[in-house]
């Protein structure tokens, strides 16, 4: 075990030393450079890159013998579409493309690699996009056989050193063969391109051994040293995604700030234009009830309440549950605090939204900072229906909608928030 405390630029003042109590507390399992060869694959395990930061000491070429270079790492022919196995490489920080591991269902988002608009959407160099739409063209005909086994790597932070997230196959049990694969639009320096967005499950696989990838590079995938979900995967078309639950009841304050520095500036950017704002803190209200509807579609109405009558609630608003023709609506409170991230919610503020919740309501507490660890555990531990929304929340909204740089954040304030 060895302490891994990754090396990252700082641009935002307070970012660093936030980010550096998480680091420290986190004792990762590595495998060094000079035993990766030999190496078993080992879910959440890093693995060390060489002593030259290049991609001839790449961790993921020595344990997989594959490309050494892209997000989409082969061994086997392109030309005849016979690959023996595929590495999905991914940094999960690009926001334009943002790959993301949903640990809760085993998801995992993956963009193609057509990321530039210079080129059609399967004629990219490295073939990224062409085997995406094979592999997925081979799952839809049920002749999953001819799909290779992928491994899922993401950056760990330091140099070229890695963190293996699993063995993944296309598809998965709640999406369907319209939106498992789906080629969508971007714009960028004027120009409209095409990449594709694929679905994949991380299989409930533990470990990989290097023996089983070995056979995979001599063309014997079916063989005892073979994971058992992959293989029930292949013949029977079963999911077995890898989840995994929450242990923590409340999330810490570190937790609920943005752990990237980019997402850090996007949320600083949401405070910094309410701090003046001519309206106050009732201008955030209204784009706290906004990042709401962002964020669930079910939030289908919602009302300020007037400055001087709250009575403890922002707004109001309704959430809808089942099909149009058939729904029950719920009544739900939102209470909203634009503070800075030196700034958290304590009891008083949160006691105060879940006062006033009425029989049948639930809460809503959106914060651009953090809640407390006490006011958090206490929502918790007494059961009470009150959804925090943090910092990191409030990022996350806004990168699924497609704001993904500070000045798109800023436009999108001075949008639909005038000063006005």
């Amino acid at each position: 075990m060895v302490l891994a405390i990754p090396l990252v630029p700082c641009t935002c003042n307070e970012w660093w030393p936030l980010q550096r109590d998480i680091l420290e507390e986190k004792i990762e399992t590595t495998i060094k450079y000079r035993d990766l060869m030999t190496a078993d694959l080992l879910v959440e395990a890093i693995y060390e890159g060489g002593p030259n930061d290049n991609a001839s000491h790449d961790p993921i070429s020595k344990l997989l013998k594959c490309e050494n270079m892209g997000g989409f790492r082969i061994s086997g022919s392109k030309k005849t579409s016979s690959y023996k196995l595929c590495a999905l490489y991914t940094d999960l920080i690009n926001p334009d493309w943002p790959d993301m591991i949903e640990k809760e269902t085993g998801k995992f988002f993956y963009y193609g690699d057509n990321r530039k608009p210079v080129k059609e959407l399967h004629e990219t160099p490295k073939g990224g996009n062409r085997l995406l739409r094979f592999v997925f063209d081979q799952l839809h005909l049920g002749n999953r056989k001819a799909i290779p086994p992928f491994f899922v790597f993401t950056k760990s932070g330091r140099r070229r050193d890695m963190i293996f997230q699993g063995i993944a196959v296309p598809g998965h049990q709640d999406v369907n063969e319209n939106d498992d694969l789906v080629a969508i639009w971007k714009l960028k320096e004027g120009r409209r391109f095409q990449n594709y967005k694929s679905v994949f499950t991380i299989l409930d696989v533990a470990t990989i051994s290097q023996t089983w990838i070995n056979d995979l590079h001599q063309g014997n995938a079916f063989t005892p040293n073979a994971s058992k979900e992959w293989i029930n995967w292949v013949l029977e078309g079963k999911y077995t995604p890898l989840t995994a639950e929450r242990t923590l009841e409340h999330r810490t304050r570190t937790e609920q700030i943005p752990a990237n520095q980019l997402r850090f500036a996007m949320v600083e950017a949401v405070t910094d234009y309410f701090k003046n704002h001519p309206k106050g803190e009732y201008a955030f209200e209204e784009c706290a009830a906004k990042l709401a509807q962002m964020m669930d579609s079910n939030i289908v109405h919602t009302d300020l309440t007037r400055p001087w009558r709250d009575g403890g609630r922002d707004a109001i608003g309704k959430y809808r549950i089942g099909l149009n023709q058939n729904a029950v609506y719920v009544d739900f409170a939102l209470e909203a605090k634009c503070k800075l991230y030196s700034s958290g919610s304590g009891i008083k503020e949160t006691s105060r939204l879940i006062s006033r919740l009425r029989y049948r309501e639930f809460g809503i507490f959106i914060t651009t900072s953090y809640v407390s660890q006490q006011a958090y555990e206490e929502i918790k531990a007494d059961g009470h229906p009150v959804i925090i929304v943090c910092a990191d929340d409030i990022a996350s909204i806004l990168e699924a909608h497609g704001y993904r740089t500070v000045a798109n954040v800023k436009n999108w304030l001075q949008r639909d928030f005038s000063y006005a």
